[in-house]
């Protein structure tokens, strides 16, 4: 989070400089897309909340990697179908980046092989764009306090994903420390690592840590999968 300038937020480009910090805390987004008139209508609709602030508009995956590099936004908004670099390369390059970013997907495809290699490249969410566009912000809003968030007609597509190996990894539950199994709970809730340590009392590291090896006990590569499949243990 930072804190907001008062009056229209700038727009940043690779060469931008960001606005000086005031008193409002908000969360800071960067928007990537490479459909102009979808950038404008989607920006207009953030800049009518006080919470979040649009730093930044990128036309391609390389812009985004250049601005996200700089600033470091709370928030990336990210289009699967893009020329040139598309929304996976890009997702896996930011991943690759080890920024602290949330990264959510927002496009047209609900296809099930896109979803589930967004989600495990590292996509905090995964949101389509013909949904209605009062709730596309308020999944926004969410993803920008630290929860994932997927269309609802998707959520069978990652419990279908999942559940095929689940079999295989419920015996590995028991592998987990009792503090690991907490936070795999907390995970399950849709909570950040942030939101995950306040609620435990302990600091965002520790979090990050344990997060790492649950993934790595229960073979998983991303914390939606695990969230998922937890939410799947306990049906």
């Amino acid at each position: 989070m930072r804190n907001r300038q008062a009056g229209t937020p700038a727009r940043l480009t690779s060469e931008s400089v960001p606005m000086s910090p005031n008193t409002t805390q908000t969360a800071t987004v960067l928007l990537v897309d490479d459909h102009p008139l979808l950038r404008k209508g989607l920006a207009q609709l953030i800049e009518l909340e006080d919470e979040l602030e649009l730093i930044g508009e990128a036309s391609s995956g390389q812009e985004a990697l250049n601005i996200a590099d700089k600033f470091e936004p709370d928030l990336i908004i990210l289009d699967l179908n893009m020329q040139g670099m598309d929304g996976l390369e890009t997702l896996k390059a930011l991943r690759e980046k080890d920024l602290s970013s949330r990264i959510i997907m927002l496009t047209v495809s609900d296809n099930d092989e896109d979803v589930v290699c967004a989600i495990t490249y590292g996509a905090d969410g995964y949101l389509l764009k013909d949904m209605d566009p009062e709730l596309i912000l308020e999944k926004i809003k969410e993803a920008a306090l630290g929860k994932m968030v997927i269309s609802e007609k998707l959520t069978h597509v990652l419990a279908g994903a999942i559940r095929k190996g689940g079999n295989a990894k419920t015996s590995l539950l028991a592998t987990l420390t009792s503090r690991e199994h907490e936070i795999l709970k907390q995970i399950s809730r849709g909570l950040s690592n942030k939101l995950i340590a306040r609620e435990l009392g302990i600091s965002d590291g520790t979090v990050k840590v344990h997060v790492k090896h649950i993934l790595k006990k229960l073979n998983l590569r991303s914390r939606v999968e695990a969230a998922v499949w937890m939410v799947n243990q306990a049906a």
